[in-house]
């Protein structure tokens, strides 16, 4: 036939090695010696001549490339070989968390919303320095004719002595009071903002608040919890204190010795109790202001997610805790030491008694104003990288962030996705 589909002995010459397979015979290798056959071998296998040269840079063929994938290694363990970089809508990317990640997420969430994040903690740590800065006054008033004659201001008018310690610790512990009712609410609205970061969306404060507000009797209830059980050991160590102290002035010494070994042991082992509760317990103002849970429910949810990885959450706490109070100390030491010079040398001078006292405020607002923000970012980025490992709430993030880039902005009901199906408001 004319259309060359005739029977194989009407073919003519040379049509089967002219079509390509699988209606001709093979095709001719793409790489010929100078003048030679293009058919392979009558044995199969390769050329005579080999395989043709790698392009530069190339490992040769057969053999696999040399290096590490071109995005590194996967946190998770189990993804692909080659995977792209998680997505990373917001402050962290949304995968399980590293501690640079961590530790990145937070300045972020600082520089994203400075005047919501670093405004809040400032009033925060200035309601806290106000007690102090009054009772640091009380103290110059006392100490400056105390510098001027050492033998004779106490026992001129020793009640003056006694009346400015009074007032040092009524400041103390005035400051704790409030610093507790502020830190408190500021935990809470931080973790509300850092919430909305995560997906890379914005919050006022004012909204922030509007959101938080009603989780504050349950986030209060938490932070009670967390005080009583802390302070529960603290009523045992004093008790034995004062009885070592009863039993010297009776004149047992050996009693008393020995009541003294037994506070010390105590004292060795509350750090750890401090430590370990602690730990177990970070994530418990999270858990009520992002997934609504009652008090109670709360700090055993943090329990439930701490247990798995409790010495890298101990690790990652702790050492945020020695960086906050190394910077904090930087900026807050130069403050402190020149308002006291100032305060004690001032004579009896109101005015310098009080830029005495102020320049004391101002140190302990400053430092406290860089440590509560920190702190809290670095525990809820904790929070959501233990979801993120133990629950795979990655997964959520991600394909809430995607419908949000592709709608162009971050709504916000994406807070209700921090809330799990089991939990319950207060």
């Amino acid at each position: 036939m004319s259309d060359g589909q005739g029977p194989t002995s009407e073919r003519p010459p040379g049509w089967a090695a002219e079509q390509p397979p699988p209606y001709g015979g093979p095709s001719a290798s793409p790489w010929t010696a100078p003048g030679g056959d293009s058919a392979p071998p009558s044995g199969g296998g390769q050329p005579p001549w080999g395989p043709p040269p790698p392009p530069p840079g190339q490992p040769p063929h057969g053999q696999p490339p040399h290096g590490p994938p071109p995005y590194g290694p996967s946190p998770y363990g189990h993804a692909p070989y080659g995977a792209p970089p998680a997505l990373r809508p917001g402050i962290i990317p949304l995968r399980p968390l590293a501690l640079g990640d961590i530790y990145d997420g937070t300045i972020k969430l600082i520089r994203s919303n400075p005047k919501a994040v670093l405004g809040l903690s400032a009033i925060a740590a200035l309601l806290g320095a106000i007690p102090l800065a009054v009772a640091q006054g009380f103290l110059f008033g006392t100490l400056s004719p105390l510098m001027e004659n050492p033998s004779a201001a106490g026992a001129e008018n020793p009640a003056d002595l006694y009346g400015s310690l009074a007032a040092q610790y009524s400041g103390a512990f005035a400051s704790y009071a409030i610093s507790f009712v502020a830190v408190t609410v500021l935990t809470g609205v931080l973790t509300r903002i850092l919430g909305r970061a995560v997906f890379g969306g914005k919050i006022t404060t004012q909204e922030a608040w509007q959101r938080t507000k009603g989780r504050l009797p349950a986030l209060f209830g938490v932070v009670g919890l967390m005080a009583l059980i802390m302070l529960a050991p603290v009523a045992v160590m004093v008790a034995v204190l004062v009885v070592a102290i009863s039993a010297d002035a009776a004149g047992s010494p050996a009693a008393a010795g020995g009541m003294i070994l037994l506070f010390l042991l105590l004292l060795v082992l509350y750090i750890g109790y401090v430590l370990v509760f602690r730990t177990r317990f970070a994530f418990a103002p999270a858990a009520v202001v992002l997934e609504g849970r009652k008090p109670l429910d709360a700090m055993r949810r943090s329990w439930n997610l701490v247990t798995g990885d409790f010495w890298r959450v101990l690790g990652i706490l702790f050492l945020t805790t020695l960086i906050v109070g190394l910077i904090a100390s930087i900026l807050q030491v130069p403050f402190t030491l020149i308002g006291t010079i100032v305060g004690t040398l001032s004579r009896g001078a109101l005015g310098a008694i009080v830029l005495g006292s102020i320049l004391v405020a101002l140190g302990a607002t400053i430092g406290a104003m860089i440590t509560y923000p920190f702190e809290a970012g670095v525990a809820g980025l904790l929070y959501a990288d233990r979801r993120m490992r133990a629950e795979a709430f990655d997964l959520v993030l991600q394909t809430a962030a995607i419908e949000q880039q592709r709608q162009g902005w971050v709504h916000g009901s994406a807070d209700e996705l921090w809330r799990p199906t089991d939990s319950t408001e207060s």
